[in-house]
């Protein structure tokens, strides 16, 4: 072996250093010459965790590369040659977005991702209905993504009025409190498609009619709905909707925000004259290309592959309920997306079995935020009623475009022998503890 240039690749995520027990510290060996000699897992890491991020995929790549070298870079401002290829480029991907959701293309504003487009959907809203002489009210559920939460705390301290609405216990928005809350004629409703966490799917279209009803404009945050259920603007009613692209296969730092009638929103960015000033600044073509191809390729896809991931989460949950005993299925009873399964099982911690997963080579996801040491119950599962000591044993396994049979498998293969290390370990510190 010839120093580092002899080693094959291995993604970083599935790397260890190789130290002997008699060496010192690893930076003691450390010199500017000396190779790091890394060794990989026993298996190749299986990934479940594609409510957090997505790979891109290779279609997209290709449709991208393009506008990354010298074919395509142009400003799509500019009126040469380089300018007018980038901004056709970025006008069919508006195109692709706006024929995927049922709007029209002047409608679709591209964001650098989800959190920016739901914060110009909420705190925009709120901004108009001001500049109007209207109430500066947003009304939010309990179990939004933590962006949508934000930018109605951040109306609140502008002055105005911050309305959060209950929800289930299988996580559906309350719909007497969403009539009460239509009393005070809010600037926007915010209730979005398909959890981020649970997998729970709202019923937009009745929450449109009764927002419409009330002369009320409805955004959805449709990012995790996108690809795994129809979406219809127009059809459902929504007002403003939110996707992101690297949910589904497109590369972060890219989004879009449905905005059906320009004067919804006031921009929260403020700068030049791009997309009609609602969203202004340079436009990231390489980004809006990908957004463009990944939804187009998510909606062609949807149905099948809709069909094929519920089998897939079927099946672990199949494979989950044999071997650990008591678990329990967050959002049971109510309309789940196909992808997502969040699980709550008794006697562990979500911080500890996803170490372990992730040392065993699964990658998964918490419903609980860890805050300086502490696991501390998801605003979502404490919305929905669930005890703390119960919620703080959640996991998320989330399905995507690359999930195969075989990683349901390995799955299946490897999480009761980590929830038996974790019930193991806790029952040993709670003895010590007592």
């Amino acid at each position: 072996m010839r120093g580092a240039e002899a080693l094959p690749f291995i993604p970083q995520f599935a790397l260890a250093p190789v130290l002997s027990p008699n060496h010192p510290p690893y930076s003691a060996l450390r010199t500017p010459h000396s190779p790091t000699i890394f060794l990989p897992m026993p298996q190749s890491p299986v990934y479940l965790d594609h409510a957090a991020t997505t790979p891109v995929r290779p279609e997209v790549l290709d449709a991208m590369l393009p506008y990354l070298g010298s074919e395509a870079f142009g400003n799509p401002s500019s009126a040469h040659h380089f300018g007018r290829v980038a901004r056709a480029g970025v006008e069919q991907a508006r195109q692709q977005v706006a024929e995927a959701l049922g709007a029209e293309p002047g409608q679709v504003v591209f964001t650098s991702g989800g959190t920016e487009a739901d914060n110009l959907a909420v705190l925009g809203a709120a901004l108009a209905a001001r500049k109007r002489d209207g109430a500066m009210a947003v009304v939010v559920s309990a179990v939004e993504h933590k962006a949508v939460l934000a930018a109605a705390h951040a109306v609140a301290e502008l002055g105005g009025l911050e309305i959060v609405l209950p929800v289930t216990r299988q996580g559906i928005v309350q719909m007497d409190a969403l009539d009460q809350s239509l009393v005070h004629r809010p600037a926007v409703v915010s209730v979005m498609w398909v959890n981020n966490e649970t997998g729970v799917i709202q019923p937009i279209l009745e929450i449109a009619q009764r927002c419409e009803s009330a002369g009320v404009p409805l955004h959805t945050d449709a990012v995790q709905a996108m690809g795994k259920v129809e979406i219809d603007v127009t059809q459902a009613g929504c007002s403003l909707l939110t996707i992101s692209g690297h949910k589904i296969g497109a590369p972060k730092g890219i989004g879009a925000l449905v905005v059906r009638r320009p004067d919804m929103v006031e921009p929260i960015v403020h700068g030049g004259s791009q997309q009609a000033g609602v969203r202004p600044g340079t436009e990231n073509v390489p980004g809006i290309i990908g957004l463009g191809r990944a939804v187009e390729l998510a909606t062609a896809e949807r149905a099948n592959e809709a069909a094929r991931l519920t089998t897939l989460r079927e099946a672990l949950l199949g494979h989950l309920r044999s071997a650990i005993p008591g678990i329990v299925v967050v959002g049971d009873g109510g309309p789940l997306a196909p992808h997502v399964l969040n699980v709550l099982i008794p006697g562990t911690d979500s911080e500890a079995m996803i170490m372990h997963l992730d040392l065993a080579g699964i990658a998964v996801s918490t419903g609980s935020a860890c805050n300086t040491g502490a696991v501390e119950p998801s605003h979502v599962h404490t919305a929905m009623g669930i005890p703390a000591k119960q919620a703080v044993t959640a996991i998320r396994f989330s399905l995507g475009h690359e999930s195969s049979s075989d990683d349901i498998v390995r799955a299946a293969e490897v999480v009761p022998g980590c929830v038996a290390k974790v019930r193991k370990l806790s029952g040993a510190l709670g003895a010590a503890r007592g």
